[in-house]
């Protein structure tokens, strides 16, 4: 007897656990095995047991940054397709997480048919658009403070010291939205 084809494995790293629990419930009506972790820790355990064949990460885990597991999982098995999502889009963030071997990287809120398209998408595109409008002095403020924070391995002390900025006020700046 044929055996039905195996599905394949996802695992979804969110703190959001409503976000984990629909995006799931999503993935698996689109044939997918689903586990999720909320956290770093809980996702090295899950993957430990199973390596998954895809994976979607979010950036931004309580105080942790979702681009360690991005760097993990590629080590273990550079086969596994990564979609990183972040409510917290930076240019930083976005080539440090493609550097370690994101598939993709996308800012949400994002629909399940653009994960599913990020995970088919294994090379860029020349056809993308160009932006008319260019970067706000706000934003570019907001990418530079990102792209020195990440250079520093996310020590407030250190990158208020070097934007020559009290830490307080690097703080305020970094526990708002891009803009």
């Amino acid at each position: 007897m044929n055996e039905p084809p195996e599905h394949p494995s996802l695992l979804i790293v969110d703190d959001d656990t409503v976000f984990c629990d629909v995006l799931s419930k999503a993935m698996s009506k689109r044939g997918f095995d689903v586990s999720y972790a909320h956290t770093i820790t809980s996702a090295l355990e899950k993957i430990e047991s199973v390596m998954p064949e895809y994976a979607i990460i979010d950036l931004k885990l309580s105080d942790e940054s979702g681009l360690i597991l991005v760097d993990k999982i590629k080590r273990l098995d550079p086969g596994t397709r990564i979609v990183m999502l972040t409510g917290y889009a930076s240019i930083a963030t976005a080539v440090e997480a493609i550097k370690l071997g994101a598939t993709h990287y996308l800012a949400k809120p994002v629909d399940v048919n653009d994960i599913m398209a990020a995970f088919e998408r294994t090379t860029g595109d020349t056809e993308v658009p160009i932006s008319a409008h260019p970067l706000t002095v706000g934003r570019l403020e907001w990418e530079y403070i990102h792209r020195i924070l990440a250079e520093n391995n996310n020590n407030i002390s250190v990158t208020a010291r070097i934007l020559n900025m009290h830490r307080r006020t690097l703080q305020r700046k970094l526990a708002k939205k891009p803009i």
